[in-house]
């Protein structure tokens, strides 16, 4: 699914994603790419990732959820973002 408006690599683990009218999703973490994901573009996955001022390591392929309730996504439907409790706990890969 892709996203307009919010920048889910800067949400926080356990962040709940209410899409459409009915759809829940907890998200979990960071999406891992490995190198199968040249496989439908070469040099894909080198374009995902990056390091940040201190070297560390920046994934950008977006992120990882459970499914709280199922329901049906169109094309449109509005995301309504609830933060968990604080602290937050930056996302990590999974």
């Amino acid at each position: 699914m892709t996203t307009v408006g919010i920048n889910l690599l800067d949400l926080p683990t356990d962040t709940i994603l209410f899409i459409g009218e009915s759809a829940i999703i907890k998200v979990t973490g960071l999406r891992n790419p490995c190198a199968q994901i040249n496989n439908f573009k070469p040099g894909l996955l080198n374009a995902v990732l990056d390091k940040d001022s201190d070297g560390n390591l920046l994934r950008k392929a977006g992120i990882m959820g459970v499914i709280l309730k199922s329901g049906e996504v169109k094309l449109g439907d509005t995301i309504r973002v609830e933060l968990p409790h604080r602290p937050f706990k930056k996302l990590e890969r999974v």
